[in-house]
């Protein structure tokens, strides 16, 4: 059990399983703390008085654009396909709708929580599966986990009413200790919530609502064949709403055998403000240059924390080792980790036992330490979208902080995803004594602040707007300077351009 979650009154607690604090950093604006209590632009979505109460203690004062849209149609019982981002307030759109669903039905019976079933010839019987209403299925522990606590948040003034997480890495006894109070909510990652509904220790016969948060990186992850299976288990009764950051090809043939005549919302995505974090490039010769430059990084005297994101869970852990012993108080995190060593190691590192925490993407999403004054990418990821998460793990709550990406010779062609993500370009930044041997690439051209524009007279590059151009972008050819030219310009077949790490006249 990592979360177990009895929202109530009259001194109803909260019972959890030692799973450390994952912020649910609201999307709403919050206020000044000696303002009014208020909640008074949620008034109008439907929503009861308690939940009210509890979204004003929140300080959330108004709804974002997808709650605006979401609640109503939520509460009227329709399926929806919804294309939100990350930190636009997904979780308050759903839940919220799901706390008031189970609100508004009879108080089913909870065994008491210090009850134990009677013993049968000296044996307990097996006790009867969970059978919760709504089901929250997440890609991640850190999202699951940031889920529940926003529940017990939004649930507070709301009676009897039971959230638990079932995650992988977590003890089974615990897990099964949390089932035995029947919870009425679950949050839960597919493979560990597979391994207890075919152990019976889940029927999800009865389920009322399923909710599938950020179904496109559950895909990405490759759980397919698990939400395949997770469906099969539910009734077709039931409500389905599906948030994801985006609706491609592959979210949209999920929903279509999935969702019944849905509602479709789609909010746009917001330009991230990231004027509070300074974003740094560095170009990087090979893998002993990387280490190079971080170590040198990481001696900032300016730096708190620091967040230092790998490609592979081997790098994190390799990287984290080698840190510790040049005298770093480095940490690894990532996905093979028990839950109980990855609470150990965020507890450390928001007590300020870790000063470098190495990580891989699992730590890009839910977690909020006000101490992270830098992120280092030493691996780009491999979605330029996952560059604004990353990077937002500092500069949190008003607080400046700073991101620097070490791009190596194979990186350019993400680098450039992740500058026209950001619509800027940065300038690479150089450390005396540090300086890569290799010159730093051609900015590609375009049409008039565009990019890749042909080069030579050959094709036109991406967005170029003549054969004949002679920019020094990608992929012109024949005789581009630009980068990982094959002698001349990437991809080129001739020439005399330099192409960086090209071949015949390349460096």
């Amino acid at each position: 059990m990592t979360d177990v979650s009895k929202t109530g009154n009259a001194g109803e607690r909260a019972l959890t399983s030692g799973a450390p604090e994952v912020s649910a950093a609201p999307a709403q604006s919050a206020v000044p703390a000696n303002a009014p209590l208020s909640a008074s632009g949620f008034a109008g979505l439907g929503l009861n008085d308690s939940i009210l109460r509890a979204i004003a203690e929140a300080r959330y004062t108004q709804p974002t654009p997808v709650q605006q849209k979401a609640i109503p149609a939520c509460i009227e019982g329709r399926d929806l396909l919804v294309s939100s981002q990350t930190g636009s307030g997904k979780t308050a759109a759903f839940m919220l709708p799901a706390l008031q669903m189970i609100a508004a039905q009879p108080s089913p019976e909870h065994p008491r929580f210090d009850s134990k079933a009677p013993r049968v010839q000296g044996r307990r019987p097996r006790p009867s599966p969970a059978k919760p209403a709504v089901l929250v299925l997440t890609p991640t522990r850190e999202l699951a986990l940031q889920v529940s606590q926003a529940t017990v948040q939004y649930g507070k003034h709301l009676r009897r009413i039971v959230c638990g997480s079932v995650l992988g890495g977590m003890p089974y006894p615990k897990q099964l200790e949390m089932l035995s109070r029947m919870p009425d909510i679950l949050v839960a990652t597919p493979g560990r919530l597979l391994d207890h509904v075919g152990s019976g220790r889940i029927d999800l016969s009865a389920l009322q609502m399923l909710v599938f948060d950020e179904a496109d990186r559950m895909l990405d992850m490759g759980f397919q064949e698990d939400i395949d299976a997770i469906i099969e288990a539910t009734p077709e009764s039931r409500q389905t709403l599906m948030f994801s950051a985006t609706i491609d090809a592959r979210i949209a043939r999920l929903a279509g055998r999935m969702l019944r005549d849905p509602l479709r919302v789609e909010i746009a995505a917001a330009r991230m403000d990231n004027s509070d974090i300074e974003q740094r490039l560095h170009y990087a010769d090979d893998l002993g240059h990387k280490q190079r430059l971080l170590d040198h990084l990481l001696r900032d005297a300016s730096l708190k924390q620091a967040i230092v994101f790998t490609a592979t869970k081997r790098d994190a852990e390799s990287l984290a080792q080698k840190l510790a012993d040049t005298g770093f108080a480095a940490g690894a995190l990532h996905g093979d980790m028990n839950q109980g060593a990855r609470n150990r190691t965020l507890t450390a590192l928001r007590r300020g036992g870790l000063r470098v925490l190495v990580a891989t993407d699992v730590a890009a999403r839910g977690i909020d330490v006000p101490d992270i004054t830098h992120v280092v990418n030493f691996d780009l990821p491999k979605q330029a979208e996952d560059y604004v998460h990353r990077i937002g793990r500092t500069g949190r709550a008003g607080r400046s902080g700073v991101a620097i990406n070490l791009v190596g010779t194979g990186d350019i062609m993400i680098w450039r995803r992740i500058e026209r993500l950001l619509d800027r370009r940065l300038a690479p930044s150089v450390i005396d004594g540090l300086e890569p041997r290799r010159p730093a690439p051609s900015a590609p051209k375009g049409r008039p602040g565009g990019f890749r524009n042909g080069a030579g007279n050959g094709k036109p590059g991406y967005r170029g707007n003549s054969r004949n151009s002679n920019g020094n972008g990608w992929p012109g050819k024949p005789s581009g300077g630009g980068y990982a030219g094959k002698p001349g310009g990437y991809r080129g077949n001739g020439g005399n351009g330099s192409g960086f790490s090209g071949r015949s006249s390349g460096r």
